[in-house]
């Protein structure tokens, strides 16, 4: 259903209630199944002209200019975002995350990312346009998921070599053995999710490509520059699973990685390493790729389900869990790019010498994405465990032009802050946790003396409220209400403490889960500026 409302919606100007109903009606469906995620998802709902211009305004973007930029980019392109001008020409769209946080701010003109302080004047034309590529370094001296990257390794030499020599459950030995757990957020060991799937007729394989935490742009990196062992992972996940389909969800604000997972699949099908359909399928997986809709909670493995199967992308409750009833009620793992890059590694090298990397309870490499305010941005392969001051000094070169660190995000809006004199912290999940912050997906925001911690707390409220699915009360009215507090210059009040507790602990995904925390870390790491907002 999103594919075929995404082929209307690119030929008109109407909103949703014009054109959904015709769609859904076309496929045999009530009206609702159009209206449904064409009003939820922003790429649908959003009002779309001849030209239609998406400007980033996530958190790496909020840094870089304050904020700003958005007012100058309506200004250049005469048309206020979520509007499409007089003449019909031009619309714009706000959306958060581009990918482009090591150069931003950035936009896409159509499909054309557009980057720097000077992104109106770029969009207007008075300026050159441009986008520079990801600059990625391996600092562990032997790269994992830089391994074709860095290091021009063939990732689909170590698929063939498995299907002709391997059984499934070797592939799922050594993963445990590995102790790789998943790079999305959650961090749950990638061994059991198999396990829990493996040999059940029907089961599924999904990648998920949906990297929406601002911040980061390791599986953009990934998908982009090395596909082969994104799919190469995803087939030997299919065959460790006994799943004989594979899908791969790419946000639709990626569109090159899009094109390159797309020209990928075409290659390793023609090669033999992927099946031409899903009834020729085998040991050999079929894999179809698909393109997101906009939507930051669709990232969330039953919220990304409920989007592929052609629904709103609301989270659902747990149990049953995916491996049970995942997509069209078949067993499904998700798992995301990042996690899948590291398995053909781990299946050439062995699950021990994975284990040898990081800590022992946190074992392997993550790449570490470090943000447009650093004196060398780009995404680093480090071991797990390596101390975040000295990804920040040693690897990032600490702040451009000597500016002060004030305060470290880590792992997206939804993950926490650090305050720049207290970053003797290793980079694990637990050692994060600790101090109040998180790994997810390792996207690293620097902020410097030159950012307000109001406005700051306000961006963190307004992105939670804008991204709310909606599907359960305490997470859709608490940011509306938060955010309301947020706004106000007075303090949080007495009611708050309650708000924090309840989307805490009754929210249905960890998105309203982690929100509370998230605005607690901001304030300890801004300290007075932000009294009150610590509870």
């Amino acid at each position: 259903m999103p594919a075929a409302l995404e082929r209307v919606r690119a030929g008109t100007a109407e909103g949703p209630e014009e054109w959904a109903p015709q769609v859904a009606a076309a496929a045999g469906l009530p009206a609702a199944a159009g209206l449904g995620p064409a009003t939820f998802f922003a790429d649908l709902a959003a009002p779309r002209g001849e030209r239609h211009v998406r400007v980033c305004t996530a958190t790496a973007c909020f840094a870089a200019r304050r904020g700003e930029h958005l007012a100058e980019v309506e200004r250049a392109l005469g048309v206020v975002a979520g509007t499409v001008d007089e003449a019909g020409s031009t619309s714009l769209q706000t959306v958060h995350c581009l990918g482009y946080c090591y150069a931003g701010p950035a936009a896409l003109d159509g499909t054309l990312p557009r980057t720097g302080p000077d992104l109106a004047d770029q969009l207007r034309g008075r300026t050159e346009p441009r986008a520079p590529g990801i600059p990625a370094a391996d600092t562990t001296g032997a790269p994992v998921l830089l391994a074709g990257i860095v290091g021009g390794q063939d990732a689909w030499d170590v698929w063939r070599r498995a299907v002709a020599g391997l059984r499934p459950d070797d592939v799922r030995r050594e993963t445990a053995a590995s102790g790789l757990r998943g790079r999305g957020g959650a961090g749950f060991p990638v061994a059991d999710k198999w396990a829990a799937a493996a040999g059940r007729p029907g089961a599924v394989v999904v990648a998920n490509g949906d990297e929406g935490d601002p911040g980061s742009y390791a599986d953009r990196l990934l998908m982009e520059e090395d596909p082969e062992r994104v799919l190469a992972g995803l087939a030997l996940a299919c065959f460790a699973c006994g799943a004989r389909r594979g899908t791969v969800l790419v946000r639709s604000e990626y569109p090159r990685a899009m094109a390159r997972l797309h020209r990928a699949v075409e290659r390793a099908t023609e090669a033999g390493d992927l099946a031409p359909s899903a009834g020729a399928a085998g040991p050999r997986p079929f894999v179809e790729v698909v393109e997101g809709a906009g939507s930051y909670v669709s990232g969330e493995e039953t919220a990304l389900i409920a989007r592929l199967e052609g629904g709103r992308g609301c989270a659902r409750p747990r149990p049953p869990y995916p491996t049970d009833h995942g997509l069209w009620d078949r067993p499904t793992v998700v798992n995301n790019v990042e996690t899948l890059a590291a398995v053909p590694w781990i299946v050439a090298h062995g699950g021990a010498s994975y284990a040898r990397r990081g800590v022992p309870d946190e074992t392997g490499t993550k790449l570490v994405c470090l943000s447009e305010r650093f004196a060398r941005p780009g995404a680093y392969e480090v071991e797990l465990g390596t101390p975040v001051d000295e990804v920040v000094t040693r690897f990032g070169g600490g702040l451009k032009d000597g500016r002060e660190l004030v305060a470290l995000q880590i792992g997206g809006p939804l993950g926490g802050f650090l305050a720049g004199t207290a970053l003797d912290v290793p980079l694990t999940t637990a050692a994060l946790a600790e101090h109040g912050a998180a790994l997810g997906h390792g996207g690293t925001v620097a902020f410097d003396a030159d950012t307000d911690p109001r406005e700051l707390m306000c961006h963190i409220w307004e992105f939670a409220a804008d991204e709310s699915c909606g599907a359960c009360s305490p997470c859709r009215l608490g940011t509306r209400r938060g955010l309301g507090l947020a706004r106000d210059r007075g303090g949080p009040g007495e009611t708050y403490e309650r708000l924090a507790r309840v989307m805490g602990e009754a929210s249905l995904c960890a998105f309203g889960r982690r929100v509370p925390a998230a605005v607690r870390s901001l304030a300890r790491a801004f300290g007075p500026a932000l009294e009150g907002w610590d509870r």
